[in-house]
């Protein structure tokens, strides 16, 4: 969660996808994502990868393997203490889901940001209209409910849905977007967005707190 509680992400990995995995209990492991970063930074395309931390570990290690057996590294990275107990959402249910190409969710984001920093998200049971209103001038981006092609958007609707976004953020959740052909999008009112990626082994969401109108 970032400082001001406005996002959220999740990235969530399946155990049956490892060539390895066991984990007794569940715990909760604090990492540094910047140093992490810079410790997979050390290991080469074709190395192996094993994870391991004992229980009420400090420290949590990394074991790179050479592809031919040639080389092995090992890191050690000393875990954070976390509070938890905010992380947690619960499941909801979305009054609108939408499915269309990452690529084409980028594009709308990022062309969109050009003229405003708030994306207004509006969605009924035949389109989604994507609109921002800045000082220079108003755009919008119409997609409709479409289900056949390579450039389809799949449009599930229980309750039409109007609500507002930071556009700095939803460019930064982008990043994201090479991981998976599809963007899935969960809108409500007074509802966090979730933004999804589904990947090979596993998934990452998004979790973004809507802009209040102070009108």
């Amino acid at each position: 969660m970032d400082a001001s509680h406005v996002a959220l992400v999740t990235f969530f990995l399946r155990a049956s996808d490892f060539e390895e995995y066991q984990c007794h209990r569940a715990q909760t492991l604090g990492i540094s994502i910047s140093n992490l970063s810079k410790i997979i930074k050390c290991a080469d395309n074709d190395d192996s990868i094993t994870i391991r931390a004992e229980d009420q570990a400090s420290v949590i290690t990394f074991i790179f393997e050479g592809k031919n057996d040639d080389k092995l590294s090992e890191f050690n990275l000393n875990l954070l203490s976390l509070d938890t107990e905010h992380m947690g959402i619960p499941e909801q249910e979305y009054a609108a889901v939408i499915q269309l190409p990452s690529s084409e969710f980028c594009r709308i984001c990022r062309e969109l940001s050009q003229m405003s920093d708030t994306l207004n998200v509006d969605v009924n049971k035949e389109r989604v209209v994507f609109s921002v209103n800045g000082d220079s001038g108003r755009g919008a981006i119409s997609l409709k409910h479409r289900q056949l092609g390579e450039q389809r958007t799949i449009i599930d609707v229980t309750n039409g849905v109007n609500a507002s976004f930071a556009l700095r953020y939803l460019n930064l959740f982008n990043k994201a977007s090479v991981l998976g052909s599809q963007a899935i999008l969960s809108v409500s009112e007074d509802l966090p967005l979730i933004l999804r990626f589904d990947f090979e082994i596993g998934v990452m969401k998004y979790y973004l707190a809507p802009k209040i109108n102070d009108e």
